[in-house]
């Protein structure tokens, strides 16, 4: 019998009784499907090794299967956001990807890059598909989330008096940023050259490399971002945010010293901690006491907590909403229960 006969029967039978089915198996290479669009095995182990370190024989099957599950959530979410931009006419043309391309291939030598895409297991046309995905969703967000989203002077003298302590600071403040070099490579690093001291060595010919190129005007914060080794601050800089004075002295007496005695846009010589080696920026400083509401500096950081809350809670409300309008269908998920021997009707 031919396959177009067996279609044939298939929809004579189910359509004449509504209770039979002729149902066919998965696609062995999908992990999940939107609206019939498939999300791949493939798409979804590259982005697994992107986000985790590779499994080592201590690692858990079920951890492994915990942490694609996130992932494969993540890729849900997006591939229905991309849709939803589809069908506003809101995906990212060819101008906003080169640019964004550009962009993030700018720090880098010819060399350098094509290392980072091996890195990532990626071609120049993955990438780039990936930013249209990406920008494609951000103007779908900005259309339907931020541009309904007006923060009042109202909201913000609500938000000052309601919060007025989180103003009156006890101690003075320090904000600060850092390069930091380690001579035990961190898996978790991320700068942008993906640059890490293997040993002491290393790390200290790598930390006089970075006061050179400092004293020679380069900037700070694109140094950090391209070789900090600090996972947390490096993608921001270095920008470790406002330190209160008594922080520093706890991490260390002569951290404190050297700190306090740095005006704002000075940076320190090189510090040898005991997780290696650091040179610290001074951005600027605060004094104790209570700052008023006619600062700018508190209005910005109203603004931007105000901003930011109302954001996460309408993207929170808008991805529920827009999720209950589509078929989404997790065959891992499926093939995780099954293989525990449950089954979802």
């Amino acid at each position: 019998m031919t396959p177009s006969r067996v279609l044939v029967i298939c929809f004579l039978v189910s359509g004449a009784l509504g209770l039979v089915t002729c149902k066919k198996s998965p696609p062995a290479d999908v992990a999940a499907t939107v609206n019939n669009r498939a999300i791949t095995y493939q798409e979804l182990d590259k982005l697994y090794r992107t986000r985790f370190a590779q499994p080592t024989d201590q690692t858990s099957d079920d951890l492994v299967s915990i942490n694609k599950l996130e992932v494969l959530r993540v890729l849900i979410d997006k591939e229905i956001m991309l849709q939803r931009a589809e069908k506003l006419g809101l995906m990212a043309v060819d101008a906003d990807v080169e640019a964004e391309f550009n962009k993030l291939k700018a720090p880098y030598t010819q060399e350098e890059f094509q290392k980072q895409l091996d890195n990532w297991k990626m071609t120049v046309e993955e990438l780039k598909a990936n930013l249209r995905r990406d920008l494609s969703i951000q103007k779908l967000l900005n259309k339907e989330i931020t541009s309904h989203i007006a923060i009042t002077d109202k909201d913000i003298a609500d938000f000052y008096s309601a919060n007025k302590d989180r103003f009156n600071f006890a101690e003075p403040r320090v904000h600060l940023a850092q390069l930091l070099v380690t001579a035990h490579p961190d898996p978790n690093v991320r700068n942008l050259k993906n640059d890490k001291a293997q040993n002491e060595q290393q790390a200290r010919q790598k930390i006089q490399m970075l006061e050179a190129r400092l004293k020679q005007g380069e900037d700070f914060a694109m140094l950090a971002q391209n070789y900090s080794e600090d996972p947390d601050s490096a993608p921001n800089g270095g920008d470790l945010g406002f330190l209160p004075e008594s922080a520093l002295e706890k991490a260390n007496v002569e951290l404190r010293k050297m700190v306090m005695q740095l005006q704002p846009g000075q940076i320190s010589p090189i510090i040898r901690t005991g997780d290696g080696y650091r040179i610290l920026k001074v951005i600027s400083k605060e004094p104790a006491g209570q700052r008023d509401l006619n600062d700018p500096r508190v209005q910005q950081d109203i603004r931007e907590t105000l901003m930011a809350r109302k954001e996460g809670l309408l993207q929170a409300a808008y991805y529920d909403a827009v999720r209950s309008q589509v078929k989404v269908v997790n065959y891992y998920a499926m093939s995780v229960l099954s293989k525990r021997g449950i089954s979802v009707k």
